[in-house]
């Protein structure tokens, strides 16, 4: 238990309650402990030189990421200092080791000093990042840290840094679609890649091996992320029609390898009654929905994700559980659809019931059909390993594609299968 302070916070106090806390709350959510490594990189490296001017307070909260540039035209962060939280999961993931070459794509100067010191003098740290900004900020403050041993470059990371490789290690620290070839050929055998990968719409942080056949990999783990997109060759967005257009009210649906949709005939769904179906499966307040929201992506044909402004909330024209992205269904025609939503439980006041709301000709049906898969969620797959996921070639064909989901992207076809073993 943290000790009030009795005299003004100092940057090394604030760094070793950081964490602290980190270790404390992994121990009390049962997580894997933090690697000694790791820990001992996050209390030697200097976080508020990397987000100068922020009080220290919110330079060390562990769940906050520091937006250091955005683009006011598209409302976007263009660059962040990720949140500790996160940064301390990914190099647990990474396993880095004394000695290592590592490559980080999306630059800020932080990750790159932490890595720094996981792999000491005998390793190599390359970071890159598309934007002259970012990587002079980076190169200030990493001088001001005193680490000298990172070597930064202006470049897109889509086509890696070959000058350096082979890697030991790739990061990637900005939100990606997909996985580009120059990874694979500028990772050393036996290299990992970790990087956040966008899923319909989803982002999780895979962690990721190849096989032992050119261009296939396997993902042993797949966290929960959230990261500013990636910008360059590699830049995806997803299609956004808007239901509702109404300044401070509007209603939008991501499409991100997703259905084709009648936007009209959803905007008129939006305009009639929605009609409620109840699952009976049920969660604490406190706990985390993004198992569910995955299986929903990966088994649901219609799959997308509902966005809405709050002014539509207390205009009670919708009422979406996540504003940024609600798990959300099509009908097949694109002209119905439903969303999940929530309410506390009629038998247990500490508990909340899923259920989905349905607008359209079809609404009804499309609530029941996400219902439905909540239900088998919750029997089948509720606290289990959750699905494998495979990487595989773009050009595969279609009878030699593992068995599950599959999302076609520009280079690979991810595959989430959710009755496989994930670790064989």
């Amino acid at each position: 238990m943290s000790v009030p302070r009795t005299s003004a916070l100092t940057p090394e106090q604030a760094r070793q309650d950081m964490v602290d806390a980190l270790v404390e709350e992994r121990a009390d959510l049962g997580m894997e402990k933090l690697p000694e490594q790791v820990e001992e990189a996050l209390r030697a490296v200097p976080r508020e030189v990397f987000v100068p001017g922020l009080p220290l307070v919110e330079a060390y909260d562990r769940h906050q990421a520091i937006v250091t540039k955005h683009d006011e035209a598209k409302r976007v962060a263009l660059s962040s200092v990720s949140a500790p939280s996160i940064i301390a999961l990914m190099l647990q993931r990474a396993d880095i080791r004394p000695g290592h070459r590592v490559l980080e794509i999306g630059s800020g100067g932080y990750n790159a000093a932490l890595i720094s010191h996981l792999v000491g003098e005998t390793g190599q740290v390359t970071s890159i990042d598309i934007d002259p900004d970012v990587i002079a900020r980076a190169e200030r403050c990493l001088k001001e840290a005193g680490v000298d041993q990172v070597h930064l470059a202006v470049t897109d990371g889509e086509h890696g840094f070959a000058s350096r490789a082979p890697y030991d290690r790739i990061i990637v620290t900005a939100g990606a679609w997909d996985l580009s070839p120059s990874w694979e050929e500028q990772l050393a055998v036996g290299g990992r890649v970790v990087i956040p990968m966008r899923v319909r719409g989803l982002t999780r942080c895979l962690t990721l091996e190849r096989a032992e056949e050119p261009g296939y990999w396997r993902s042993l783990a797949a966290d929960m992320c959230g990261f500013v997109r990636m910008q360059g060759v590699g830049e995806h967005w997803e299609r956004m029609p808007l239901l509702h257009q109404e300044e401070g009210s509007q209603v939008g649906l991501r499409l991100e390898d997703g259905p084709q949709v009648d936007v009209d005939a959803l905007r008129r769904a939006l305009t009639q009654d929605g009609e409620t179906v109840w699952a009976g499966a049920c969660v604490r307040a406190d706990e985390p929905t993004d198992a569910l929201d995955l299986y929903l992506a990966s088994t649901a044909d219609g799959w997308a994700l509902l966005t809405a402004q709050r002014g539509a909330i207390t205009s009670k024209l919708i009422r979406p559980v996540v504003l940024m992205g609600t798990p959300a269904m099509v009908d097949e025609e694109g002209e119905s659809f439903s969303y999940r939503a929530l309410r506390r439980s009629p038998d247990d006041e500490e508990l909340y019931e899923f259920g989905a709301v349905g607008h359209g000709p079809a609404g009804r049906r499309v609530a029941q059909n996400m219902v439905d898969l909540i239900g088998v969620w919750d029997r089948e797959h509720r606290g289990g390993p959750g699905p494998r996921i495979d990487l595989v070639p773009i050009d595969t064909a279609a009878e030699d594609l593992p068995t599950g989901r599959v999302v076609s992207k520009r280079h690979t076809h991810m595959i989430l299968n959710w009755t496989a073993n994930p670790f064989e």
